[in-house]
């Protein structure tokens, strides 16, 4: 982590240099943000929204624009490792259904926002997953607290170029319901009501939790 610090702020102090930015003051500012310490160092499924991506892949433009090929592909890394994080939960969803023989194969997606306390679905990395999981010819059961069922399907619409997804998924309005209705559950988004799952109340289900926000025994979490 610590290597990766520094590799990151000379990489920024390349940009500097063709800029005439100042590294300093930009290492400053940087550091001012209390997000940079022990905070976002929870594994997840990987990060979602309007900002991250849309940042550095502006960035990533911005190292090319001025012939910072290496540069560009360092920070072109931290997508490709997102996606990887994403499509290595699917696999994984995927590896657990066939390795415990679970029958029905309806996957409960907990979660549709890219993250908890928002309607805003942008980037989501639920959307990614099902997408994954739909091709591999998944059915889903999808549950969020406040997205809507409008949202759900547009968004898998954008992804997929097509609405043949939609035999293969079910949006709920309850967690009861979409738990119930499933055979193995997937947890994206660590909204407080997930967070109160009593699985003892569920034999016989199979949890995989992608925010490790489940500690009871008999729960596979992301990273454990």
């Amino acid at each position: 982590m610590l290597a990766q610090r520094i590799s990151s702020i000379n990489s920024l102090s390349a940009i500097c240099e063709k800029t005439g930015a100042n590294i300093d003051e930009l290492s400053k500012a940087i550091g001012m943000d209390h997000r940079i310490g022990p905070h976002f160092l929870k594994s997840s499924v990987g990060f979602g929204g309007s900002c991250f991506q849309k940042d550095i892949l502006n960035l990533v433009y911005l190292c090319k624009h001025y012939g910072l090929n290496q540069v560009a592909e360092y920070w072109n890394q931290v997508i490709k490792i997102n996606d990887y994080q994403r499509e290595r939960f699917g696999v994984n969803i995927l590896e657990l259904l066939n390795s415990y023989n679970i029958n029905g194969r309806k996957v409960a997606i907990l979660g549709w926002s890219f993250k908890a306390n928002t309607n805003d679905s942008r980037e989501s990395s639920s959307i990614y997953v099902s997408k994954f999981l739909i091709k591999n010819r998944i059915h889903l059961n999808i549950y969020d607290p406040v997205v809507k069922e409008d949202v759900i399907f547009e968004d898998l619409h954008k992804v997929i170029g097509d609405e043949s997804f939609k035999t293969q998924i079910k949006v709920f309005n309850n967690l009861h319901s979409t738990i119930k209705n499933s055979s193995l559950i997937s947890i994206l988004v660590d909204w407080h009501e997930f967070k109160g799952i009593n699985i003892d109340k569920y034999k016989g289900l199979f949890f995989y939790d992608g925010r490790n926000i489940l500690s009871q025994k008999g729960v596979k979490s992301l990273g454990k």
